[in-house]
């Protein structure tokens, strides 16, 4: 019988004991519902993997609570996202990450030019980042077998996992099934950007944003 609890004080807390336990769980954000583990767990990251479906080439996100977790996971934004971070997070705006030598995330994917990165977000959800704050950084992705639609209620998400998951919090529907827009640095690219997916940002949105205050935000 899969375990669905609402978002309290005392679901969280149960959350951040079960990924501790390497368990999975399921959280709303602020776009879908995600299913998540520790970061750093590589076999609970695999399990994410085999329950979605999910091809290994598509990387996993690591969602936070705060700008702050970035460096303290041994990440490092490069120009001009930390521009854009500032202007789209907390948000549906999720950028990629460079590693550095210290970053232990068992998420983290090294480029065929040999540079280790990692997708972040910062949800602008009151109820994810209570989640968040009481489990730490989480690697997540969206609560559905890959290929179907994005879970935006968590009745979807225990249609789509069952008891593979250990808990699911229920924060009621979220605001549609779109996902975030991922963005990564391209110094090769005009405007220093390279849009890898589209989602709940049109990208007109974020090319605009760099052009603020006289093209600051691209500097």
């Amino acid at each position: 019988m899969s375990d669905v609890r609402h978002v309290s004080e005392e679901s969280c807390a149960l959350a951040a004991e079960l990924v501790r336990r390497g368990e999975l769980i399921v959280i709303p954000t602020d776009t879908v519902y995600g299913v998540a583990c520790d970061p750093r767990n590589a076999k609970a990251i695999e399990r994410i993997y085999q329950i979605k479906r999910r091809p290994r080439f598509k990387a996993l996100q690591v969602l936070m609570a705060s700008v702050d977790d970035v460096d303290a996971l041994g990440l490092e934004l490069p120009a001009p996202l930390n521009r854009l971070a500032a202007a789209f997070l907390p948000g549906a705006f999720s950028p990629i990450a460079v590693a550095r030598e210290d970053c232990t995330l068992a998420t983290v994917r090294e480029t065929p030019q040999g540079e280790r990165t990692q997708g972040i977000r910062i949800p602008n959800s009151a109820l994810c980042l209570e989640i968040l704050r009481a489990t730490g950084p989480l690697a997540a992705s969206s609560a559905n077998r890959s290929g179907d639609e994005s879970a935006q209620t968590v009745r979807e998400a225990v249609e789509a996992f069952g008891d593979e998951v250990a808990l699911y919090l229920d924060g009621g529907s979220t605001r549609g099934h779109i996902s975030s827009t991922v963005v990564a640095a391209d110094p090769h690219e005009r405007d220093g950007i390279s849009i890898l997916r589209e989602g709940v940002i049109p990208q007109s949105t974020i090319r605009r944003a760099l052009t603020v205050n006289g093209g600051g935000l691209g500097a």
